[in-house]
C-alpha cells in the first residue's frame, strides 16, 4: 500500500537527509538561530517547553516516543523544576529534621 509523503521536494520526490539538512540551514538562518542550532535542537526545545509548562514526565516520554521513562528522565531531569524532584523532598525533610534537632539542643520549644 502506497503512503503519501508529508514532505517532498519541488518535483514531488522524497526529501533525503542531505536535502533536509540544506533546507534546515536556510530556515535556521532566517529564524536567527545560532549555527549550533540543529534540526534536532527543535526536539529538545519541544521537550523543554513541555516540561516548563508542567507536563508530567510520562507525557513527555510519550511525546518524544522514548522507549522508556528512564531515557526521558536521564536526558531532561535537570529541566524539571527542583520542587518536583525527589531529592528536593528528601533534602527538605533532612533540613527540617536538622533544624528541629538544633532547636531541641538549644532548648527552644516548638511554637506550632
Amino acid at each position: 500500500m502506497a503512503v503519501e509523503l508529508l514532505f517532498t521536494d519541488t518535483q514531488g520526490r522524497p526529501i533525503h537527509d542531505q536535502r533536509w539538512s540544506d533546507m534546515w540551514q536556510g530556515w535556521r538562518k532566517a529564524a536567527g538561530w545560532p549555527e549550533e542550532g540543529t534540526f534536532h535542537s527543535l526536539r529538545h526545545y519541544f521537550a523543554t517547553a513541555l516540561i516548563s509548562a508542567g507536563a508530567d514526565p510520562t507525557d513527555v516520554q510519550r511525546a518524544l516516543r522514548h522507549a522508556n521513562l528512564r531515557i526521558t528522565l536521564e536526558a531532561y531531569v535537570h529541566w524539571w523544576p527542583t520542587k518536583q524532584r525527589r531529592r528536593s523532598v528528601v533534602g527538605t525533610a533532612l533540613r527540617e529534621a536538622a533544624s528541629r534537632r538544633q532547636s531541641d539542643a538549644l532548648g527552644v520549644q516548638d511554637q506550632s
